[in-house]
């Protein structure tokens, strides 16, 4: 004969067995769910929208007296080499012609300019075995012009 201790009394024979539980816990169910709405929540502006962003300055220049071969880009895709508009498919060659023994190219673009022509640009003088030097804008001289 055998017997039990449960729940502080004495039981003789089988002991009780604890039902078995039916229901589905779906609490981490709704925890996922959450984090995957605020996730989405907070994605789809950015992919909506897109980011603003602003280049950011430095703070050192170097001074020069060489001409250097500087390519301009408008913020309407106007393309410039030094003050001379020149067109994009020439642009490699007007290059090489007017600067023969320079390898750096800087180019400088406004701060409004889509990237579209940034990155042709940039694609046109990579083809061309030119290396590209962006330009921006000291962040010392601009203090200097608000005082």
């Amino acid at each position: 004969m055998a017997v039990s201790m449960n729940g502080g009394g004495l039981q003789r024979g089988r002991s009780r067995r604890l039902a078995a539980m039916s229901d589905i816990n779906v609490t981490p169910f709704v925890d996922v769910l959450l984090v995957v709405l605020v996730i989405f929540m907070i994605t789809a502006n950015v992919m909506e929208f897109g980011l603003e962003i602003e280049v950011p300055q430095v703070k050192t220049v170097r001074e020069s007296t060489r001409e250097l071969p500087i390519v301009t880009i408008t913020k309407d895709s106007n393309l410039y080499l030094g003050e001379t508009p020149v067109n994009i498919n020439e642009l490699a060659q007007a290059i090489r012609t007017r600067y023969p023994a320079q390898q750096d190219v800087y180019v400088r673009a406004d701060k409004e300019t889509t990237w579209d022509p940034i990155a042709q640009v940039v694609s046109q003088l990579g083809e061309a075995k030119l290396k590209v030097q962006m330009v921006t804008k000291s962040e010392d001289l601009e203090r200097r012009k608000r005082r």
